[in-house]
């Protein structure tokens, strides 16, 4: 079965691709919505997610999924939860998929919610895939990822002209053989920008292969736990330092990391600082931050 609904033009017989006639739903059939509920502030919520989250009749969620966003679920909707962390998952991926092929044959109007944006590490593409692959009918509603809502939150560009114009999102997470998923010495460029999800167990490792790689130990980072959270922590120091900083000040999941140039911007940025911030921006130190 074709993806729901496709805009990019290409043709089969001459016709483009959004042209082409969709099959019929079937009666009494409803979508499921694959919807991205943002870094954790429910009012970074998109309209349309909010709106979806408001009429669900069963909404599967993520452990990321702040308790604030849950609330807007309505009293008689199903609540499944589905949350995974390192070595502990309560469902697993081939049992979430099965869920939502399930849920939605029964004609249901559910809701697959998860943090952030679902096509940026949250898995979304894959059940997708799935619920595509048995003729199931879904709309993916985009969020706000954590690499642009947490550190715009904070004063951190992604890019910023002079100073980065790449942007690489990746993961901490190793392979079953333990090694390190990405290789990130090839990543150490000095005038970009490296947002880590999930890598506060391999931080030490990653800090050492982007040093090993050319990036000089002095380059400004940055740590953001829970971030636009009531909860959220902030921590800035440097690439040879904030392995040991994370674990001085005991940050835990989930906690975003960021490196490069931009994240020396987060003192006149996150509006903490006025008069004398270029001074402060150059001391060298970690200095934790918390709300």
């Amino acid at each position: 079965m074709a993806l729901r609904s496709s805009r990019f033009l290409s043709s089969r017989n001459g016709v483009p691709a959004d042209r082409r006639p969709t099959a019929p739903r079937a009666p009494g059939t409803n979508p499921v919505h694959i919807v991205g509920a943002g870094p954790g502030d429910p009012d970074l919520l998109t309209v349309k997610a909010r709106r979806v989250l408001e009429q669900a009749e069963v909404v599967v969620y993520d452990r990321l999924v702040s308790p604030a966003i849950l609330a807007l679920i309505p009293a008689t909707a199903e609540r499944l939860f589905v949350g995974k962390a390192t070595h502990n998952h309560s469902k697993t991926q081939d049992e979430i998929n099965a869920l939502l092929i399930a849920r939605a044959e029964e004609g249901r109007r559910v809701v697959r919610l998860k943090g952030g944006d679902p096509f940026v590490f949250g898995r979304g593409g894959e059940e997708a895939l799935h619920l595509a692959q048995a003729g199931i009918v879904f709309e993916i509603v985009p969020g706000l990822s954590a690499a642009t809502g947490c550190l715009a939150a904070a004063g951190i560009p992604l890019t910023h002209r002079g100073l980065a114009g790449v942007a690489h999102l990746a993961s901490g997470h190793t392979l079953e053989d333990g090694r390190l998923a990405v290789d990130w010495a090839k990543l150490s460029d000095p005038q970009s920008t490296i947002v880590i999800y999930m890598g506060l167990a391999t931080i030490d490792r990653i800090a050492a292969a982007l040093m090993t790689g050319g990036l000089a130990a002095s380059t400004p980072a940055a740590a953001i736990e829970n971030g636009t959270l009531p909860a959220e922590r902030r921590l800035r120091s440097t690439l040879g330092a904030i392995s040991r900083d994370l674990r001085d000040q005991e940050f835990a999941s989930p906690t975003l990391i960021v490196i490069g140039p931009v994240v020396a911007l987060a003192e006149i940025l996150s509006g903490e600082t006025s008069a004398g911030a270029e001074d402060q921006m150059s001391r060298p130190r970690a200095r934790a931050i918390e709300r």
